[in-house]
């Protein structure tokens, strides 16, 4: 049985194949075995130089979950010399010249997870340990790693191009709130100083600009490829430009944008013919605008830095314009330049997702780094990633904000190939496959029935409210792979370890059968995130009652397979639009069913999520925002964040005496006592009765968790 490939194939038209460019001449050389890191490995190779050289804050993992890798293989199939240098000592130049001068140019990233969310936790606290340095030592990258090695790079060669790209790009594209300094930032272009940023999963762009320098074209004068961000003085002739306050309509993100068109008139106030033009902006839904030369104004960097109201106001625009197939161009000044953003790049078909995966590599850490452990490869090195992308929308995720919504996703062929290939190359294999998923684990195949409606929605969402009525909840090729998968000589077992959508699960009854019944390993992970309306609507997830629903298919199923299995949901303490009351009926909730959180995660604010801008200007994005639009409970100070998160563990008895001071002064001293309809005892043991985080020392980030889901994406997806 096969299953025609989904290929967004309205998008796929207006961009060049991955596979069709004319190789480099340096192909000759085939591909290494490893990209080199020294000058040794690249005599080895016959190299007299790179052509390109990657710098990265993770440790040098050639495998399709590290983005590096996958940046480096991809170029390196285009034709070119590519050299990696992974976690370089940041103090001087020098580190950087390992692998001398690149011909074309600088690849900075600051590696799979922004790196000051790699390095503090959500109460600003350093880090005792790093999942993707050797050892698990922290410490290995600098704060905002990818300005650091850009200014480093330019440093070592001044006249050599340097193009950003990565999670910590795409979160910083714009002016941002940035949580450790509590104040509005500028774009990371501008602070790099870098020549491009690519944003999103960057293949085609990085691709594109490879060739275009080969071919000697100057840097300054790539202005035209999709998912890059740069600097520019005034906007090009030809082009109009939109001011932001007229394209976003008040109201509900679900309403459509209406097109708007520029009046310009000739007057001044002598009223001479030649008078230069003054503009206008009015809503005329006669008149549309060419999508390509028209461009949205946002508030400034100046502006937004003041006005809370106008941060809101430009987080919702820019969610707005995200759609590849309908997003305008946007542009910030910042002081007098402007920051410049392309449209968003065009999604990989099934082809180009089997090419990226099907490419050489060797599936381990670099020889150089021996047999220290590196966490997050031990997670990820017997899974595989089926999957690209996330409608989901969650306003605390970064996910769709880097990835985009249009699920990206290979073929089946593809992903039976890299399970054999773990099975027969990869070292210490069980016969366990770990995960068979992505940023979410049942979205494989799955988009919108219509591509004309994909290409012109605006929805942040497409299961938020509700699961849309042109959404495809097919599941059936995902329970196809499942079976083929698992049928392979001398796999024992495939495990789901990704988030599961569980609403969307819901929708085929076989999919959840088959889930349950073959793919769990007695523990399944989800995350309702809470059980109370308020804090719901503003992460734009579904009510307790798809939990209830799924938990009831969960244990049909279970018991008809006769196996004793158990869900394991996750939640968020001080989201914003989360009351003390809110955390107390979930704790309520917790002690009813039996629950005893062991990881919890206080609420992270990530860069450029709706979820900050909720948290920075106690605004709604998505809603209508203005001067006296809806006021968001924001969730600040050292105390009330942990009496949020401690509800969430109520049966630590170090939690208790500020549980029952809270409980006395919201007036619900009826919840403390030592029956079973009490949340917490009267009596209080030998414990110093302060705060003492759940994190346990040296664990490792864990797929699905709310750990994972709130600080960026889980490893396979950061690109």
């Amino acid at each position: 049985m096969t299953y025609a490939p989904i290929d967004v194939s309205q998008f796929a038209r207006a961009a060049k194949p991955l596979t069709s460019y004319r190789k480099y001449w340096a192909h000759r050389f085939g591909p290494a075995p490893f990209l080199p890191m020294s000058r040794k490995e690249m005599d080895q190779l016959g190299w007299d130089s790179c052509d390109i050289v990657l710098v990265t804050g993770d440790a040098y993992v050639d495998h399709p979950s590290f983005g590096m890798a996958v940046i480096g293989r991809v170029l390196e199939a285009q034709g070119f010399r590519v050299g990696i240098i992974a976690q370089p000592d940041w103090q001087s130049a020098e580190p950087f010249k390992a692998l001398g001068k690149p011909n074309l140019f600088w690849g900075v990233t600051a590696g799979n997870m922004d790196s000051m969310i790699n390095r503090y936790t959500a109460d600003r606290k350093t880090r005792s340990d790093d999942a993707y340095t050797p050892g698990d030592v922290a410490g290995k990258r600098p704060d905002r790693a990818a300005i650091v090695y850009s200014q480093r790079c330019r440093e070592a060669f001044k006249d050599v191009p340097v193009i950003l790209g990565g999670i910590e790009g795409s979160l910083r594209r714009i002016a941002h709130y940035d949580y450790w300094s509590d104040k509005v930032r500028h774009s990371i272009a501008l602070d790099a100083k870098c020549d491009l940023l690519l944003y999103g999963n960057a293949e085609r762009a990085i691709v594109e600009i490879a060739h275009r320098l080969a071919a000697k074209e100057p840097v300054h004068q790539i202005t035209d490829v999709r998912g890059t961000v740069f600097m520019r003085r005034e906007t090009p002739e030809g082009w109009i430009e939109v001011d932001s306050t007229e394209v976003d309509q008040p109201g509900r993100v679900e309403e459509h944008v209406s097109p708007y068109a520029m009046i310009s008139e000739k007057t001044c106030d002598d009223g001479t013919a030649d008078a230069p033009k003054t503009v206008q902006f009015a809503p005329n839904p006669r008149i549309k605008l060419k999508r390509d030369t028209t461009v949205i104004r946002l508030p400034s960097y100046e502006q937004v830095k003041s006005d809370p109201v106008l941060y809101a106001h430009a987080n919702r625009v820019l969610h707005l314009e995200t759609n590849p197939g309908n997003a305008r161009a946007l542009v910030q000044a910042h002081g007098e330049r402007d920051v410049w953003l392309n449209p968003p790049p065009i999604p990989l078909t099934t082809a180009e997702m089997d090419h990226v995966f099907d490419l050489p590599y060797a599936r381990a850490p670099h020889p150089s780094y021996g047999n220290a452990k590196i966490p997050a490869w031990e997670m990820i090195r017997f899974s595989v990633n089926i999957m690209r992308g996330c409608f989901g929308g969650c306003t605390f995720c970064s996910i769709t904000e880097h990835e985009g919504r249009i699920i990206q996703s290979r073929s089946e062929d593809s992903v039976i190939r890299e399970i054999e290939e773990i099975r027969d190359k990869v070292e210490g294999f069980t016969g366990v496959i770990s995960d068979l998923g992505g940023p979410t684990a049942n979205m494989y195949r799955i988009g919108c029935k219509s591509p004309e409606i994909e290409a012109a929605c605006r929805k942040p969402s497409c299961v938020y409210p509700g699961i849309c009525s042109n959404l495809n909840t097919d599941h059936s090729a995902l329970v196809h792979m499942y079976r083929r998968a698992r049928a392979l000589k001398g796999v024992k077992k495939i495990l789901i370890g990704s988030g599961l959508r569980y609403d969307l699960a819901v929708q085929s009854p076989e999919y959840v059968k088959e889930l349950v019944q073959h793919h769990v390993g007695g523990y399944l992970k989800i995350a309702p995130e809470h059980t109370e309306n308020g804090p719901l609507s503003k992460m734009m997830k579904p009510g307790i009652g798809s939990y209830d629903k799924f938990k009831a298919m969960f244990e049909k199923y279970s018991k008809e397979a006769g196996k004793e299995q158990y869900l394991i949901p996750y939640f968020i303490a001080a989201h914003p639009g989360t009351s003390d009351e809110d955390m107390m009926n979930l704790a309520v909730w917790l002690k009813k069913n039996g629950f005893r959180a062991d990881q919890v995660q206080t609420f992270y604010p990530s860069p450029m999520a709706t979820a900050t801008a909720m948290y920075h200007t106690t605004k709604n994005p998505l809603r209508k925002v203005g001067r006296a639009s809806e006021t968001v409970d924001i969730v600040k100070g050292e105390r009330r964040r942990r009496l949020h998160k401690a509800f969430l563990r109520y049966h630590d008895p170090n939690n208790w005496p500020l549980l029952r001071d809270a409980l006395k002064s919201m007036g619900r001293a009826d919840l403390i006592g030592n029956g079973k309809h009490h949340l917490i005892p009267t009596f209080q043991p030998l414990t110093d009765g302060g705060y003492a985080s759940p994190r346990r020392k040296n664990s490792t980030p864990r797929k699905g968790t709310v750990l994972t889901q709130h600080t960026g994406l889980p490893p396979r997806a950061k690109r």
